[in-house]
């Protein structure tokens, strides 16, 4: 096994448990490992610091154990079946009401460079890393071994790979095979999962809790749920008896997806959806009476690295001026930034100055993050990518 060795006091963050090593961090490379190989991490003096996956780029090393321990099947399994274990006993998977759940989130379950998304019988793995998707055959069957109800596994790395390999094969099927479209179980409610061509893994699994909030507050309201996708906080709006339910995407696929979820679980006439790009709808509402009094602001990471966080601030504030500007006094704002780039007190930040600008008194109701199935490592605080906030406007 090759060696990474680090530069005198760049090992004080492995030492802490952070799992990754960054280029600038490395002193020198015993021999050249290959993209996804295994390699040793030592200090300086050649102490053992830790075992993870070589790859080319910022994060050289991707962190998998602290300890001198084979790196084989075993481990595998031994990791996702903890995982498994803790969304079990978090009451997560419940038979009639919710079978959709995150079962392996990366850096949070001690797995950097995987993620699995379940679906009933049915497992979406993606790769983040070459290490990860090296051994993904291997990660396929200690993912059908360890969890009982799944007996598919669809692999779909081609977006979320940082590399191009012509030999990689493409997006499908690494056990059994499922073709008909798939409804999912969330809280009772029913969604249309397409993690074929879909986002992501087909559902965005991390906002659960905050649609069962969203609920709470949705009685008697005029909702706008803007960047919808598949309409999720929509179908949580409308049970939690919304007057009425706007859903906006500039994809014209997502609002089909969108009015089909609402057509699986509703049959009034409470809600309608506009394929048009979000910052054009609001443009539309700004000379008129606010109509609305609850919005749902859940765009797509404006930010995807640290040279795009200027303007993704700006985007942000933007977007939220607009929401203040055109809420009814009383009304609330589900406020939220999925970029991991942005730290939850710059996003803050820019919420603070949006409501400045409109000039409305704005107070802070719950400070939100993701789903409990997307657990941050108390070591990796990058983990924490999902800030959210609510709003009360007066």
């Amino acid at each position: 096994m090759h060696a990474v060795f680090l530069k005198p006091k760049k090992e004080e963050s492995v030492r802490r448990f952070h799992p990754w090593v960054f280029s600038g961090a490395i002193q020198k490379i015993d021999g050249q490992p290959s993209e996804g190989e295994l390699v040793k991490v030592l200090d300086s003096q050649g102490n053992f610091l830790g075992i993870g996956h070589f790859q080319q780029g910022s994060i050289m090393v991707r962190l998998l154990s602290f300890q001198e321990e084979p790196i084989d099947e075993n481990f595998w399994k031994n990791r996702i079946t903890e995982s498994y274990r803790m969304r079990k006993a978090l009451g997560l998977i419940i038979e009639n009401r919710n079978n959709c759940y995150r079962l392996v989130h990366g850096e949070g379950d001690g797995l950097p460079g995987l993620i699995v998304d379940v679906y009933g019988n049915t497992a979406v793995m993606q790769a983040h890393s070459a290490g990860m998707h090296k051994i993904r055959n291997i990660l396929a069957k200690c993912v059908v071994e360890s969890v009982p109800e799944i007996h598919h596994l669809y692999y779909k790395s081609e977006a979320t790979l940082p590399f191009r390999n012509e030999n990689a094969p493409a997006d499908g099927y690494l056990v059994g095979g499922f073709s008909e479209q798939f409804v999912a179980l969330e809280n009772g409610l029913k969604f249309y999962i397409d993690w074929q061509h879909g986002q992501k893994t087909g559902f965005f699994l991390d906002q659960r809790e905050n649609r069962v909030l969203l609920e709470r507050y949705a009685s008697g309201r005029t909702v706008l749920n803007m960047f919808c996708y598949t309409g999720g906080f929509s179908v949580y709006a409308l049970r939690g008896n919304a007057k009425l339910v706007h859903s906006v995407d500039s994809s014209a696929k997502a609002i089909e997806l969108t009015d089909k979820n609402v057509a699986l679980n509703f049959s009034d006439q409470r809600h309608q959806s506009f394929a048009e790009d979000a910052f054009k709808y609001l443009q539309r509402y700004e000379k008129r009476e606010p109509f609305y009094d609850l919005i749902v602001l859940d765009p797509p990471a404006f930010a995807k690295h640290r040279d795009a966080v200027s303007n993704a601030l700006k985007g942000y504030r933007r977007l939220n001026r607009k929401a203040f500007e055109m809420i009814r006094p009383g009304g609330i704002i589900f406020t939220f930034s999925c970029s991991q780039a942005i730290t939850r007190e710059q996003f803050r930040q820019a919420v603070f100055s949006a409501a400045a600008e409109s000039k409305r008194n704005v107070r802070i109701l719950h400070q939100l993050s993701q789903g409990i199935d997307h657990p941050i490592n108390i070591y990796h605080p990058e983990g924490e990518y999902l800030k959210g906030l609510v709003l009360w406007v007066e």
